[in-house]
């Protein structure tokens, strides 16, 4: 990455940039592990200027018409094309991503999010319900919350805000958002541009740690609504929170995605679908192909397949159009999956097909992994990895595979691989959870739900629905006077 690339560390509150006050936390580039800058975090009472500044906004934002919100959104969307390129070399250097591919899906997804509510927001109506206590006439409508708090992960970190912050405002609301403490660079080189184009106070945009910063954040009596994007421990202490004053929560905490193969699936098609959506961001995503169930008939050649079609996937090659995947996080979070590996093939019954170690080289990458042989009750099938694993069980018979997927904690998204879509469409009738997929998996539309069932949380990103999750119905009720001649 040139040293040349302009650097960003100012934070935006009450619409200024503004250098945290707080404890430094260094941003490392995880395709080298060296530093990039540091960045200081919020003080306390920054964030307190920060939530008041957005509380007095609200009453003017709140009161815009769906027009001018969506005239807005439209600026911010414009704004990231314009300085797209400069957007995906921060997101590569900070993620350590391929920046062709942050160039090719991150940027443009994130722009289309915004341009998406500010279509979607000027459709939304409340409801004309009529004369249901006579001579009185009740309607229904959808009113902001108030101050969001959003809090972002660091796998797509501009694209997650998009996610959160387009919706909150689209819908009236203003907002506090923090990205996370590993993942600022992008959302605060867009910050500069956000001046121009919305109110003071309406976004503030606050860096820091979960203890630092988003304990604080998520306990502030002024903030009505909580949106996060983390695990389920994270989602956990901030429900806590949030319960001692009522805030509303917006939660997407996480996935372990089944993948059901039966025996007439295509088998060339299955490949490709799982070379590219298990390992896709280095498997950093919470609906990652991860978790693959295949039937007796295909097990074998699915695996042979596949372990030869992994073995290939390119990554830490000094040119960048080479690489496919880039590194893990951190160290720590490399150093957690391969921890995970490890366990697992401490276990006799589970193969190593491919993978299985850390690169040798700089940065924290590790090799992308298929394991075969594993068992429904093993802990690589059941948790979470986070990483550029993926695991095979084989099955029988396919109400076997469908307890089996249906048996975990998270509940996000899933998907099937069969040529006959009758079998395809029961086995996606039966899945719980928030998104099957028949014969792809990870294809995502800003016209279209995202969100989880069971532990994987509440509350819909993308789509129309998410405007209905930022906002709140009230009942407006009229009295009529004497009938007029």
């Amino acid at each position: 990455m040139p040293t040349s690339l302009p650097l960003y560390s100012a934070q935006l509150i009450d619409g200024h940039l503004v250098a945290g006050e707080g404890l430094v936390e260094p941003i490392v580039n995880p395709a080298t592990g060296e530093l990039v800058l540091s960045v200081g975090e919020a003080s306390l009472e920054q964030l307190e200027r920060a939530v008041q500044a957005a509380q007095r906004a609200f009453a003017g934002w709140s009161r815009t018409t769906p027009a001018q919100r969506a005239a807005t959104l439209l600026a911010i969307a414009d704004a990231i094309d314009a300085n797209a390129d400069l957007l995906a070399r921060l997101e590569a250097l900070n993620c350590g991503k391929p920046l062709h591919l942050a160039r090719q899906d991150d940027i443009p997804a994130t722009a289309d999010v915004f341009r998406f509510f500010a279509g979607a927001v000027r459709c939304q109506q409340g409801q004309l319900t009529g004369e249901y206590v006579a001579g009185h006439t009740s309607m229904v409508r959808r009113d902001p919350v108030g101050v969001v708090a959003s809090i972002a992960p660091w796998n797509y970190p501009l694209m997650m805000a998009a996610w959160k912050i387009a919706p909150a405002l689209a819908a009236g609301n203003t907002v506090v958002f923090k990205p996370s403490e590993h993942t600022p660079l992008s959302i605060l080189a867009l910050a500069p541009l956000l001046v121009d184009i919305l109110p003071p106070g309406v976004l503030n945009i606050v860096c820091g740690g979960g203890e630092a910063v988003g304990s604080h954040l998520v306990g502030h009596p002024k903030v009505r609504m909580v949106s996060l994007t983390g695990d389920i421990v994270t989602g956990q202490k901030i429900l806590q929170a949030a319960s001692r004053t009522l805030k509303r929560t917006h939660l997407e905490l996480g996935g372990k995605a089944p993948v059901i193969v039966c025996d007439d699936a295509d088998l060339e098609a299955v490949v490709q679908g799982i070379r590219t959506h298990g390992y896709y961001n280095a498997g950093q995503d919470c609906t990652a192909a991860c978790r693959i169930y295949a039937q007796a008939g295909i097990h074998d050649r699915l695996v042979a397949a596949l372990g030869d079609a992994v073995g290939n996937i390119r990554f830490a090659r000094k040119k960048d159009a080479d690489n496919e995947i880039g590194p893990l996080i951190s160290a720590r979070q490399r150093d957690r999956v391969a921890s995970f590996v490890e366990r697992a093939l401490g276990q006799p019954h589970i193969e190593r097909v491919t993978g299985a170690a850390v690169h040798s080289g700089p940065g924290f990458y590790y090799q992308p992994t298929l394991l075969a042989g594993c068992r429904q009750q093993d802990e690589i099938v059941q948790r979470e990895v986070f990483g550029p694993v993926v695991t095979v069980t084989r099955f029988e018979h396919l109400s076997q595979a469908l307890d089996w997927a249906n048996d975990s904690e998270y509940g996000l998204a899933s998907s099937v691989w069969t040529q006959n879509l009758d079998k395809a469409f029961q086995i996606a009738n039966r899945l719980q959870y928030g998104c099957t997929w028949i014969n792809t998996h990870f294809m995502l539309a800003s016209e279209m739900p995202h969100g989880g069932l069971k532990r994987s949380g509440y509350g819909k990103d993308l789509s129309s629905d998410s405007l209905q999750d930022y906002s709140v119905v009230r009942h407006i009720m009229a009295r009529h006077g004497e009938l007029l001649d």
